[in-house]
């Protein structure tokens, strides 16, 4: 289970989030939503979620093959469609090094099983209580 916390004072939008094991992100809203830009926004917290994790599992899976990834480019762009009140996300990944088409075939399907991508390709729940 993932633990985290936040603290909003009264700074406009600016977030301040802490982890378990004392890691500090900044979050803010863009300077045209009211904020000061200090930090990425929490769309882009989710994006980056998403690229971090796959990033590294594609790392991680690479490695335990000895295959020759060189380098992992992603592009992820997380967008609202309020009309069909549904999240897209699209995903543009880039894979360096010298690998056949076999091991970029299944470095595709590796990403697609990251722990993010699971987590954001099911149901989600989120329950929520005041303390």
């Amino acid at each position: 289970m993932t633990n985290i916390s936040s603290i909003i004072q009264k700074e406009l939008y600016r977030v301040e989030i802490e982890s378990l094991s004392g890691n500090v992100v900044i979050s803010d809203e863009p300077l045209e939503m009211g904020g000061k830009d200090l930090g990425f926004s929490p769309t882009e917290l989710l994006a980056s979620a998403l690229a971090a994790c796959t990033s590294a599992t594609l790392r991680m899976y690479a490695d335990r093959k000895e295959w020759d990834l060189q380098e992992v480019k992603l592009e992820v762009d997380l967008d609202w469609d309020e009309k069909a009140s549904k999240t897209v996300i699209n995903r543009k990944m880039q894979l360096f090094g010298n690998l056949d088409q076999k091991q970029r075939d299944r470095l595709f399907k590796i990403a697609n099983a990251c722990p993010v991508h699971k987590m954001l390709s099911n149901s989600i729940e989120i329950n929520t209580e005041i303390a």
